[in-house]
């Protein structure tokens, strides 16, 4: 592997023939693997519920917004193929259902029913899918949020932390363009080896914050003032830059280095440096701060780096849309259906700071717009919680269970 203290150009043309070696070992390797264990295929991740199964529906947020995160949800669906499908368990709904069914559900809101008429509506025309959740049946909700930070566009001895846009010599290799089998894998995200021409993953978070010039290959898009509050905008996806002139500068999600994601805060509590109890997001900031002479140790320890990008309005979730405070959510998208309307059952706190075991009931209806890096499975959900210090509070802390279901139109 090439130093990371010395990244050079790529020589794509020297690489061809390796890449196409790399290509045939990965689907040699992967036709030969074993047994299937129960952790790398989930059989039946959601089930169509009978409606004498179906929950009490009642959003608890009073429907607020939730007009506006269908019409996103919509904006997407209007801009895919009519005929692209959508799996829910073992059925499968087109683009084209997915719009009527959304826009009926939207015109029922505008009479603002009551619970009653609310719950008939549904019985009536909409088929619901449950989530199997993980192995006791239960869906742990997290909850992330749109932080604003101080930056500045040119660095100094007061911003020196870049945010890096897309590295030039980072490039993907979709295995399905090779073959069927291999629709619907992540991509890989790769470079080429200076020395010797090789295709090799992307750089890991240690060999790029040990690189002095790696900005020559990915232009910083904002400098920040704390390596904490980079790493932070990292889990985050996106977020507000205050910057020294009073102006704001927001800045989205671009891609990633294709490194697995590795929770920093397990690994903390692994270290009993943190218990388990009292861990959340601001636990381990002031962890992070307490103790600089470890951060590298930390910080290091999740090998994923994401790259952003500069732009106006947002934030965007990964279907391309703006995503509305408690209506949007992320989600494995090999499990749930990207847009689709889904009911959640968990807990929110009613202000800042409230103790977790105050935490009330919530139930309410949100789309799902975006993913993440740690939502794997049928039993993780992130919630997206807005900005500012309620969501920053209730983002940090959130870990709580419940239940999740999908609706769609009969």
């Amino acid at each position: 592997m090439t130093s990371a203290n010395s990244l050079e150009q790529p020589p794509f043309k020297r690489a061809v023939v390796l890449f196409f070696f790399l290509v045939l070992s990965l689907i040699l390797f992967t036709g030969c693997r074993g047994k299937t264990t129960p952790e790398d295929v989930v059989q039946v991740p959601v089930v169509k519920i009978s409606s004498r199964q179906y929950p009490k529906f009642l959003d608890t947020l009073g429907f607020e917004n939730l007009e506006s995160a269908i019409d996103q949800s919509l904006v997407y669906f209007n801009r895919v193929p009519p005929t692209r499908t959508y799996v829910y368990g073992k059925d499968q709904y087109d683009a084209v259902h997915m719009i009527h069914s959304l826009e009926t559900f939207k015109q029922f809101l505008i009479g603002r029913p009551t619970g009653p008429e609310l719950n008939q509506f549904i019985r009536k025309w909409f088929h619901v899918y449950k989530s199997v959740g993980n192995t006791n049946g239960q869906v742990l909700f997290t909850g992330y949020f749109e932080p604003t930070y101080k930056g500045s566009l040119t660095r100094s001895d007061n911003f020196s932390f870049p945010v890096y846009s897309m590295p030039q010599d980072l490039f993907q290799i979709d295995l399905s363009k090779f073959s069927d089998k291999y629709k619907g894998h992540k991509r890989l995200m790769a470079r080429v080896a200076q020395e010797t021409g090789q295709v090799l993953p992307y750089y890991a978070r240690k060999e790029i914050n040990t690189t002095p010039d790696f900005e020559k290959r990915a232009e910083p898009v904002v400098w920040l003032a704390s390596r904490v509050d980079r790493f932070f905008l990292e889990i985050q996806g996106s977020g507000r830059m205050a910057l020294e002139n009073g102006e704001e500068l927001r800045v989205h999600y671009a891609g990633s280095n294709g490194n697995a994601y590795r929770s920093v805060g397990r690994y903390l509590i692994d270290k009993n440096e943190i218990p388990r109890e009292k861990m959340s997001m601001q636990a381990i900031r002031e962890w992070l701060e307490k103790n600089p002479s470890q951060m590298d140790e930390v910080l290091h320890f999740n090998k994923s780096v994401v790259f952003f990008k500069a732009g106006k309005g947002g934030p965007f979730g990964s279907i391309g849309v703006a995503i509305t405070p408690l209506r949007a959510i992320a989600t494995d998208p090999k499990v749930f259906p990207k847009g689709g309307l889904a009911f959640v059952e968990t807990a929110l706190p009613g202000k800042e700071n409230q103790p977790k075991d105050e935490w009330e009931r919530a139930s309410f209806f949100a789309l799902n717009q975006d993913t993440g890096g740690a939502i794997k499975g049928p039993g993780r959900v992130d919630i997206f919680c807005g900005n500012r210090n309620w969501a920053e509070f209730t983002a940090g802390h959130m870990t709580a269970h419940g239940q999740i279901y999908f609706l769609v139109m009969k």
